[in-house]
């Protein structure tokens, strides 16, 4: 029986749609995947370094693939690539249905090019339309850090059809760069006489580590001011971006593209698992409820929001004087928005990159392994 009363059930009535921020062999052979799919309401999942670093150190499930990939005489490098697009491709098959039936909305899953061609727009470019091709599914999305080399990426990806999910976005600049990135591609796909209606994008916009780093300085100023502002500065952060959207998407230029069939690239609210026990395990969801969005959840906040989530309706239109009123304080404070903002880039891409090098190493010792049994 379809669930239509719990919080989850209520946030997609809600408008969003609710992603899963995780994906393994392990979930896919177990039918783990299809469940969260019939019974919490996941349309989408998101998938990075880290998530395959760790489905990788679980092991078992991969050994048979590691064990054909070690016969074959592919190095580590080749392996991940071939371990992470066939996990990919399959999960874009259990949600083909989904896909078909929010008419490409939703029903999608994301890989990540990697870490180290963050900064190389060519790197980029190339290795995203290696994945496109790779997986070879109509509902997967290529993500591309929204760093400054990624802009030009995610237009020359858009430009030729390819659908991106723009990840790493911190600041409200860079989400108007990222916005400004997907409408250039989408007019030079149209000039190429490509069918708009077909190429999605997301542009991923972190909460949680805005929080981690803000309130970390927030404690060292100690104040009453100060601490009163704690848990904040995510929240209305992410609210601002929506308010970015909205303004983006109505401009004449959005509009133009739109009415020619292209689609709007909605905010996904990424980094949505509380790090601070003092905060509601929920919090990261019930205050960024609003339509046309998505909010990719950890597992663990995924079964909070079902057990005990309080979803209220819209959260954030309505909000944004509030939510600039919060900025305002906080630089008030001398906290710089451009200072945290900028350094949570960068710490992305580096905990990425860290993540990507275990993801090797850990192949690496598997293929190994299997080559000295053989």
């Amino acid at each position: 029986m379809t669930d239509t009363t719990s919080p989850l059930a209520e946030l997609s009535s809600a408008g969003v749609s609710v992603w899963l921020d995780d994906l393994s062999r392990e979930r896919i052979v177990s039918g783990d995947l299809q469940r969260l799919i019939d019974e919490r309401h996941v349309v989408g999942v998101t998938t990075n370094p880290t998530i395959f670093a760790n489905a990788l150190s679980e092991g078992g499930a991969y050994a048979e693939q590691v064990a054909k990939l070690a016969k074959a005489g592919k190095n580590a490098a080749e392996a991940v690539v071939d371990i992470t697009t066939h996990d990919v491709a399959t999960g874009c098959d259990i949600f083909h249905d989904l896909y078909l039936k929010t008419d490409g909305q939703d029903g999608r899953v994301s890989i990540e090019v990697e870490p180290a061609v963050a900064h190389d727009t060519a790197g980029t470019i190339k290795e995203g339309k290696l994945l496109w091709e790779l997986v070879d599914r109509p509902n997967v999305m290529i993500k591309v850090p929204a760093t400054v080399e990624g802009l030009e990426a995610i237009t020359e990806l858009t430009a030729v059809g390819i659908s991106v999910n723009v990840t790493l976005i911190f600041s409200l600049e860079r989400h108007r760069e990222v916005i400004n990135a997907y409408l250039s591609g989408l007019e030079r796909a149209k000039a190429a006489g490509i069918d708009l209606a077909g190429i999605r994008s997301v542009a991923s916009f972190f909460v949680s580590r805005v929080d981690t780093e803000v309130d970390k300085r927030l404690d060292a100023i100690g104040t009453p001011e100060a601490k009163a502002l704690r848990g904040k500065a995510g929240i209305a952060n992410a609210r601002l971006a929506y308010e970015v959207f909205e303004q983006a998407f109505a401009s004449e230029r959005a509009k133009g593209l739109l009415a020619a069939g292209a689609n709007l690239q909605r905010p996904l609210w990424a980094s949505t698992g509380v790090k601070d026990p003092e905060f509601r395990d929920t919090l990261y969801v019930e205050e960024l409820v609003v339509n046309n969005v998505i909010n990719t959840m950890p597992e663990k906040t995924m079964e909070a929001t079902f057990e005990h989530g309080s979803i209220k309706g819209d959260t954030v239109t309505g909000k944004y004087q509030e939510a600039n009123e919060v900025l305002d304080e906080l630089a008030a404070l001398g906290i710089s928005y451009t200072e945290v903002t900028d350094l949570l880039e960068k710490e992305g891409i580096e905990k990425f990159t860290v993540s990507w090098n275990q993801l090797l190493d850990t192949v690496q010792k598997s293929l190994e392994a299997a080559r000295e049994k053989n």
